[in-house]
C-alpha cells in the first residue's frame, strides 16, 4: 500500500495514505477487543468470526444497528473524541442482549470531512473500549473520506453488531404476566438520545459547556459526553439469577415509546412516578428548556436505561443479583392487564 497515492484525488481532498495511517494508528485498540471465534484482523474485505454452538440446541443470530446522532455535535464542540465509539457500541450491543443475546461482535462507520489519522484512532479506542465492556470483538469497519459532504471538523459514526442466542432462551415477552414486576435499571445520564432537544432547550454553545454545575457536580459538558452505560453484563447476570419475561432499553423517544415495545397485547407497564429516581441533568433540562414533564418522559430515559419485567415473586432476587455486580436497581412499577402502552402514576 505505500506505493498507492494519487496527486489527483488528493487534490479533490481524499488522502488515501492518511487511511492507511488510521488503520496502523487503530490496530492496538482493536487487538483489545479480540475474544474466542476471531479469524481475522482488520484490513481485509470482510472481517471473520467462527460462533461456539456448544450447548446450543438452537442459534438463533440478532442483530442490532445505531449511530450516536447529535450527542457528536457536543464532542465536535469539545474536541473530545474518545467516548462517542462506546455510545455507538451501546446503542447497537444494548438492544442485542434486551432479546436475550450475547453480542459476538461489532463493526463500526466512520464517515470524515477530512480524515485526521490521530482524531479517527481516537474515536476507534472509544469503540473498542465499548466492544471490551459489552464482551463483543472489533472485527471490521469502514472510514470514508467524503470532502464536501461533511466540514473537515465534523463526521458521523454508526454500528453493527450481531449477537447469538439459544432459541429457548430468547426474551421476546411471550411469558409477561399481570403482576409481574419491572425492576429499573438506572442510567448513566442523557445516552445517547434526545440531543437535539439537549442542544436546544441548554442553547449550547463552547462557553455553556466549561461551565461547573453544582447540581451535577461536574461541568456540563463533561455531564452530556457522559458514555451511554452498556448493559450487556448486566443482563446476562440477571438471566442467570431469575426468570426475565422481557426487557425494555429505553432510547430515543423515553418511556411512552420504548416500554409498549416489551409488552403483549392485554397488557400494560404502570410506573410509579415517585419512584423514577430522577438525574439532575433531566431536572436541568427541563428546567432550562422549559420542557413539560410528560414531554421529558417521552424523551429521555430520565435516570433508567434499561426495564426488565420478572415475576413479582423474583424481584428482590434480581434487584440482589443487579446490586452484587455495582448496579442500581430497583423496582418502579407492574405489569397490569389493559390496553397495550404505559401509564405513569
Amino acid at each position: 500500500m505505500e506505493k498507492s497515492f494519487s496527486e489527483s484525488y488528493k487534490a479533490a481532498g481524499v488522502d488515501v495514505t492518511a487511511g492507511y495511517k488510521s488503520v496502523e494508528l487503530m490496530k492496538d485498540h482493536v487487538k483489545r477487543t479480540n475474544i474466542n471465534g476471531v479469524l481475522s484482523g482488520i484490513g481485509g474485505f470482510g472481517g471473520l468470526f467462527q460462533p461456539d454452538f456448544s450447548g446450543i440446541k438452537e442459534p438463533v443470530l440478532v442483530s442490532g444497528t445505531d449511530g450516536v446522532g447529535t450527542k457528536l455535535k457536543i464532542a465536535f464542540l469539545m474536541d473530545k473524541h474518545d467516548t462517542v465509539g462506546i455510545d455507538c457500541v451501546a446503542m447497537c450491543a444494548n438492544d442485542v442482549a434486551c432479546a436475550g443475546a450475547k453480542p459476538l461482535f461489532f463493526l463500526d462507520y466512520i464517515a470524515v470531512g477530512k480524515n485526521v489519522p490521530e482524531r479517527v484512532a481516537s474515536i476507534v479506542s472509544g469503540v473498542a473500549e465499548g466492544c471490551v465492556q459489552a464482551g463483543c470483538a472489533l472485527i471490521g469497519g469502514e472510514t470514508a473520506e467524503m470532502p464536501g459532504f461533511y466540514p473537515v471538523d465534523e463526521y458521523d459514526l454508526a454500528g453493527f453488531c450481531v449477537g447469538m442466542a439459544d432459541r429457548s432462551k430468547l426474551i421476546d415477552g411471550k411469558s409477561l404476566k399481570s403482576g409481574d414486576a419491572i425492576i429499573a435499571i438506572a442510567s448513566s445520564g442523557v445516552h445517547s438520545n434526545g440531543f437535539s432537544l439537549v442542544r436546544k432547550a441548554l442553547n449550547i454553545k463552547p462557553e455553556n459547556l466549561n461551565i461547573y454545575i453544582d447540581e451535577i457536580g461536574k461541568t456540563l459538558g463533561e455531564e452530556l459526553l457522559t458514555p451511554t452505560k452498556i448493559y450487556v453484563k448486566a443482563l446476562q447476570k440477571l438471566m442467570d439469577s431469575v426468570h426475565v419475561n422481557a426487557v425494555s432499553h429505553i432510547t430515543g423517544g423515553g418511556f411512552y415509546e420504548n416500554i409498549p415495545r416489551m409488552l403483549q397485547t392485554g397488557h400494560k407497564a404502570v410506573v410509579r412516578r415517585d419512584a423514577v429516581n430522577v438525574l439532575p441533568i433531566f431536572n436541568v433540562i427541563s428546567k432550562t428548556g422549559k420542557i413539560p414533564e410528560r414531554d421529558m418522559f417521552n424523551t429521555f430515559n430520565m435516570g433508567v436505561g434499561l426495564m426488565a419485567a420478572v415475576p413479582a415473586t423474583e424481584a428482590d432476587a434480581a434487584i440482589r443479583a443487579l446490586k452484587s455486580i455495582g448496579e442500581n436497581a430497583y423496582i418502579i412499577g407492574e405489569v397490569a392487564d389493559g390496553e397495550k402502552g404505559v401509564e405513569i402514576v
